[in-house]
């Protein structure tokens, strides 16, 4: 499947007082990673959602391995593993600039339709994209 490396730095506020990136920043960093990944592929967010479908996660587990940082700069390995009937999922390895794995994590999000609330097939341009990959 398509994979995606996005990079950054821990900001301070998103440290604790250990000076570890707080455990719950880090489903922000993996939706970052999600957002760049469908974009690298010319399909964006917000078009999806102006056209009515919305992407909920569904499913979301994280296995924190090192920690992250205050100042360490980080990559980020996003990878679409599942396209289905409503559903994509997508798998994430977040990396230090040394090179090693901090963190491992897996998302499940569901293709809704706006305004009925109910789940939809994926758009075309996105199993077309994925396709093509």
């Amino acid at each position: 499947m398509i994979s995606h490396i996005t990079s950054f730095r821990v900001r301070y506020a998103e440290t604790d007082r250990m000076g570890y990136l707080y455990y719950g920043n880090y489903a922000t960093y993996f939706e970052v990673g999600r957002v760049e990944l469908l974009r690298s592929l010319g399909i964006s967010y917000r078009e999806l959602e102006d056209k009515g479908i919305l992407l909920p996660v569904r499913d979301f587990s994280v296995r924190y391995i090192k920690p992250a940082y205050y100042d360490e700069l980080l990559s980020l390995e996003t990878t679409v593993e599942e396209l289905s009937n409503v559903r994509i999922a997508f798998d994430y390895k977040l990396k230090n600039d040394a090179g090693e794995l901090l963190t491992t994590a897996k998302t499940t999000l569901v293709f809704v339709d706006k305004v009925s609330g109910k789940p939809v097939s994926p758009p075309s341009e996105i199993a077309a994209a994925l396709a093509d990959h």
